[in-house]
Order: C-alpha cells, then sequence, then structure tokens
C-alpha cells in the first residue's frame, strides 16, 4: 500500500526526476485494476456499520479513514478513495478505501491523488453505487478544482473531508442544465456554499453563495 512513499522517496533524494508518476501497483484482495486503471474495490467496510440514512453513513467515514497509515500526515501523507452503495436492501454501506493511485512527489504542492472507484464487488449481491469519497491529508483542505472538473465525475455525488472532518459534498447535476451545487456539512446539515455554473463545469470553477444572516 505504501508503494508511494518509496518512489516519492527516491524523487526526493533526486534519484529519478518525478513530478505525478505511474500509476501505483498495489492490487490486493480489497481492491484492484480493471480496464485499464479503472478501480475496483470490495465491500462492505466492516469499520462503517450500515444505515438506512446516508448522512449517518457520511458522519462516520472521516473518523474511520484518519485511524488508516498515513491519512493525516500532510505532505507525507496518503489519500484514500472508496464508493457509498447499496444492495437493493434499504441499507447503505461503503467500500474499502483503497489508496491506489497516481505517483504524487511528496512536497508542498498539496496535492495527493487516489482514483475513485468503477466498481463495488460485494459477495452479498449486485451493487449500486451512489457516490465516491476521498479524503486529503491537510487541512484546511476544501474541494479542489480536480475534484469538481465534469471529467473526473462518476457518481450522483462527490463526499470529500480533510483531516479536521470539515466535510463537502458535490451534486455535479453532470446530465442536465443545472448548475453543480457544492455543500459542507455543519450541525448534522447540509450547507449550500457554492455552485458551478454550467459554463464552468468543465473546468470546476465554483461561485460562492452568500451566507445567511
Amino acid at each position: 500500500m505504501h508503494i508511494r512513499f518509496g518512489w516519492s522517496g527516491m524523487c526526493a533524494a533526486g534519484i529519478l526526476g518525478c513530478a505525478s508518476g505511474p500509476v501505483v501497483s498495489g492490487a490486493t484482495e480489497n481492491h484492484g485494476f480493471q480496464n485499464g486503471n479503472q478501480v475496483w474495490v470490495r465491500g462492505p467496510w466492516k469499520a462503517i456499520a450500515p444505515s438506512t440514512d446516508v448522512d449517518e453513513i457520511i458522519d462516520r467515514l472521516c473518523p474511520a479513514i484518519m485511524q488508516l497509515d498515513g491519512a493525516s500526515l500532510r505532505d507525507y501523507g496518503q489519500e484514500y478513495c472508496g464508493a457509498i452503495y447499496s444492495l437493493g436492501d434499504g441499507n447503505y454501506y461503503t467500500s474499502i478505501p483503497s489508496p491506489l493511485g497516481k505517483t504524487v512527489l511528496v512536497g508542498p504542492a498539496k496535492r495527493k491523488q487516489c482514483i475513485p472507484p468503477r466498481t463495488v464487488k460485494d459477495d452479498r449481491g449486485k451493487t449500486s453505487v451512489l457516490g465516491d469519497f476521498h479524503s486529503h491529508p491537510w487541512s484546511p483542505s476544501p474541494m479542489s478544482f480536480e475534484d469538481r472538473m465534469a471529467r473526473t465525475q462518476i457518481w450522483s455525488i462527490r463526499i470529500q473531508f480533510d483531516t479536521t472532518c470539515l466535510i463537502q459534498k458535490y451534486v455535479p447535476s453532470e446530465s442536465n442544465d443545472r448548475p453543480g451545487e457544492v455543500y459542507e456539512r455543519r450541525d448534522k446539515a447540509w450547507k449550500l456554499v457554492g455552485l458551478v455554473k454550467p459554463e464552468d463545469k468543465e473546468y470546476g470553477i465554483v461561485t460562492a453563495v452568500a451566507e445567511d444572516g
């Protein structure tokens, strides 16, 4: 899981000239590659209890992710990606988090990468994915332009959180002319904080929404 660290160490030492490098190998029984660089992940993740309320699942994610290796180590940290899904039984589940992504130079660029999964494998039945989630190993660290760009959207929602568990949700509204919506989790509710206008979806440019009061 930590090939990224070793590769980055070689970059920092000047042995290799690196920026964004090759896709990290490191497939396990819980995550791997298919159809080229598409990532699959296994579920459910036992650290997150299932719930009929997807927001309960989202609230449980960050504290659990931050217990994983490197999740809060800033420049030397690890980003994790996963999926929220259902089996048609009324419950929501989360996949096991995956570190698979491109090797990124350790340093002050405040950029890590993991690849959002395209497929969740659950031995109990056919999965239906609602959205993907990923962590940032810094704070403050809201969603980046790359997180909101049209070409990076796979599912109906995208969840992102930093090391303080500031949670943001992006609803891309990709298939229509509505703006994308950026929300922040506050006091167990979602607060609209930004809009991505239809003409800005390609590059993920967000327009701030005025705070009430």
